[in-house]
Order: C-alpha cells, then sequence, then structure tokens
C-alpha cells in the first residue's frame, strides 16, 4: 500500500543528501544485493512467526474469528437483528474477521469442488451436497491453526517490506536495514502478528494512508494523468484502514490533510476535494465489508469506535518492557541527536517523529486497542533516518559499532522470548 513514487520526500530539503535519493527514486526494481538483504530479513521474520504458530494452540479468540469471518463471507442467517453471531462489529473493524475467515471459506469451496467431482456414493454426504449451512464442511478443514494465523503473518511481512521500501527511498541502504531488522526482530510486531487481531492490519493501514498521501502531493506537483492511480490507492488505503479500525483511519485522514497541504503549494485548493473523494470512496468499502447491510453499517457512525483520549500508558508499558532494550535505547540516541544535530532536522526525519508521538498517546475509550503499536514503523523509520545521518559524520566507526551492538542485543532478546510469545 506504500505508494512507489518519491512519496517521503519534501521539495524543500535541507539535508545534503536530495542528489542521491532522487537518483534512487529514477531506477527500477531489481533483485540486487540490498533487495536479497531485505528479502533474508524478512524470511527470518516469517520464519519466526512460523515457528510460533507451530507451537500455539487454537483459543476461543481464534475460534470467535473464524466462525463470524465465515459468517460474512458465506452470508449465513445471522441472530434477528445482528450482522454476525459476534454482533454488529460496531467497535471491533471487521476487516480481521474477514481476513481470518477468507482462507477457511477458500479451503471449503475447495472442497466442495472436488466433492462434486466424486461418484454420488462417494461424496462426503450422502445427500450429495456440502452448500447447506456454513458449518456442513467444518470437520473436513484442516491446518485450520495456520490457516487463521498466516495471513496476519504476511500482512506483518508486507508491512516491513513497506517499511524497507520507503526508508531507502529517504535514507538509503543502512538506515532501511536498520528499520527492517529493528522490525523483524521486536518481540511486539512478533506477538500481534502470530494471531487474528485488527492492531496489525491498523498499523499496517495508518504507515500505508501516510506515505501514500505524501505521494498523492507529490504527484500533484506533476500532470494530472499520474494523480488518479494515486488518488485511487490512498481511497483504498484509507478503506481498509477504516475497516479494520476507524480511529486509525481518522488519524490517517487527519494526517493526510495537514502532510498534502503543506506538499501540494500551488495545488493547495485541490486537496480537500481530493480527500472528500477518497473518504466517499472509503467509506464505500467499509459499507461493502458490512455486505451492504445498512443497519449494520450504521454502527459505525453510532458505537463509539472512534471514540479517543490520550494517555501515555502504551509508551510507558512498551519503552519499560526488558524485550525491547534495543529499540529503547535507538529512541533515546535518535531524539538526542535530532534535537541536537542541524541536518538531523528535515522532513524525511521529522514527519515520522512526529506521527509516531501524536498517535502513541491516543486511547481508545470503548474498544480495546493498541495505538502504540499503530506508531512502531513510524518510529522505526525515524530511527532509521536518525542513524543514516550520524553514519555519514566523521563519527561513522562508532555509530557502526553502536549500531550493530543494538541489532544483535535486539536479535538475541527476541529469538530468547519467542517461546513466551507462542503462550
Amino acid at each position: 500500500m506504500v505508494d512507489e513514487g518519491r512519496g517521503a520526500l519534501s521539495p524543500q530539503w535541507e539535508d545534503g543528501r536530495q542528489g542521491g535519493v532522487s537518483a534512487m527514486s529514477r531506477l527500477q526494481f531489481r533483485m540486487g544485493r540490498a533487495q536479497q538483504v531485505a528479502a533474508f530479513l524478512l524470511l527470518v521474520f516469517l520464519g519466526e512467526c512460523l515457528w510460533v504458530i507451530g507451537h500455539q494452540r487454537l483459543t476461543t479468540d481464534d475460534y470467535r474469528y473464524a466462525q463470524c469471518g465465515r459468517e460474512m463471507w458465506e452470508r449465513p442467517s445471522p441472530l434477528a437483528g445482528y450482522f454476525t453471531t459476534c454482533g454488529n462489529l460496531h467497535g471491533d473493524g471487521t476487516l480481521a474477521y474477514r481476513v481470518a475467515g477468507f482462507p477457511l471459506t477458500a479451503q471449503r469451496l475447495v472442497l466442495l469442488g472436488i466433492d462434486h467431482l466424486r461418484k454420488p456414493e462417494n461424496r462426503l454426504y450422502a445427500g450429495g451436497s456440502l452448500n447447506g449451512t456454513t458449518w456442513e464442511a467444518r470437520h473436513e478443514l484442516g491446518s485450520v491453526l495456520y490457516l487463521l494465523h498466516l495471513p496476519f503473518v504476511l500482512f506483518a511481512v508486507w508491512l516491513g517490506a513497506g517499511l524497507w521500501w520507503v526508508s531507502r527511498r529517504l535514507f538509503g541502504n543502512e538506515g532501511a536495514f536498520l528499520s527492517l531488522a529493528l522490525y523483524c526482530f521486536c518481540p511486539q510486531v512478533v506477538r500481534f502478528a502470530v494471531r487474528p487481531n485488527n492492531d496489525v492490519l491498523a498499523m499496517w493501514g495508518l504507515y500505508g494512508l501516510v506515505y501514500t498521501a505524501i505521494g498523492v502531493a507529490h504527484a500533484m506537483q506533476g500532470p494530472r494523468r499520474k494523480w488518479r492511480p494515486r488518488i485511487a490507492l490512498l481511497t483504498l488505503a484509507l478503506g481498509l484502514t477504516a475497516a479494520a479500525h476507524l480511529l486509525a483511519a481518522m488519524a490517517g485522514f487527519a494526517a493526510a490533510f495537514v502532510l498534502m497541504l503543506y506538499l501540494a503549494e500551488r495545488r493547495r485548493s485541490y486537496v480537500m476535494q481530493i480527500l472528500i473523494y477518497s473518504a466517499m470512496g472509503a467509506l464505500l468499502l467499509v459499507f461493502a465489508c458490512f455486505a451492504f447491510r445498512l443497519q449494520a453499517f450504521s454502527y459505525v457512525f453510532t458505537g463509539g469506535g472512534g471514540r479517543f483520549w490520550f494517555t501515555l500508558d502504551g509508551v510507558k508499558s512498551f519503552f519499560g518492557s526488558l524485550d525491547e532494550i534495543s529499540i529503547t535505547v535507538a529512541t533515546l540516541v535518535s531524539l538526542l541527536l535530532w534535537a541536537g544535530v542541524k541536518r538531523s532536522r528535515y522532513f524525511g526525519n521529522s514527519v515520522p517523529l512526529m506521527m509516531s508521538v501524536v498517535v502513541s498517546v491516543l486511547m481508545t475509550t470503548q474498544v480495546t486497542s493498541a495505538p502504540w503499536l499503530w506508531a512502531l514503523p513510524f518510529l522505526l523509520t525515524f530511527i532509521g533516518g536518525v542513524f543514516a545521518d550520524a553514519l555519514e559524520t566523521q563519527s561513522r566507526r562508532l555509530f557502526l559499532a553502536v549500531t550493530g551492538g543494538l541489532l544483535v542485543t535486539q536479535a538475541l532478546v527476541c529469538l530468547s522470548t519467542l517461546s513466551a510469545v507462542a503462550r
């Protein structure tokens, strides 16, 4: 979902690497050494998640996501007055349920197709069909644990790839590898990636939404024929984020408005029009996630999913954990350098810092969620940018040693906590 143009670059940089990144933006994608290293890190992250899933057991939450997700895709007769047997999901977004239920529904359809190819006397049911209710084929489904959890791992891998892509466009290979490595060896990311939940999808959607909006603003400096694909991508990003969590979409929409106004310059009069059309398209997508049922869709506006306040509890819990000691140290060093070194205070660094600060202190008042997790990719982008600046100074060797020590420590801590994550 991250835009592929010069989405994160300001036309008013004060940093000396503008020429290098401009040249990078003209390169076509190829599987070079940088891409191979990034792919290796993502494979390691995938392996961590698969190991954890292999040591998990199905929980009541898993059954709830499986049942209600399948109901959304297979359209059974829900309880009178409710969208699914989980209720109207007025606070809990529909996207996680659909993501969890889709592989099970797909496997069921494959079983039905195979069953129709058998002779009537050899079919799974003597009646000759499994098309009755949602649950007639449930005993034939296999690998349910992996089918339920793996889609969320793939979204986390997708976000990791987007984090590397954005950071590399902004800061070069060294900053991108630091951001990606800290992400891949973050125990909290692994913990949320290996179970059905809307928070990992909101984290994925919000990060893509913000940098897609920046890409749209830059595209507005060029010919209009280049606007439409990016506006369509912005609409899709906003809609999927809203389907995951309404508050994440609200935060992303507000950030998009501010950033696009700042970057659009002579085209600022078009910003509000673009965002209104994107919001209308996003609402249509959320309506589709509710199977175009108006009564259930109305709870998006009345259920309280977007109500919020501010708290530091999530921030204190994350940075107070010994599992995240390397990210904590890297954050403190980055903040000191950003505040004390002028060359680090430019658009590409400051935007992810501001996003991480604002999003991390949000607190939903009607539903249980983890906005501090949504802020994590922005924080890692900021860390990668500041360290990339430091690695271009005369203290390069010192910062290489610090970076290497942080990564080794983070990797060892993460690998040692996988057993606890699996519980």
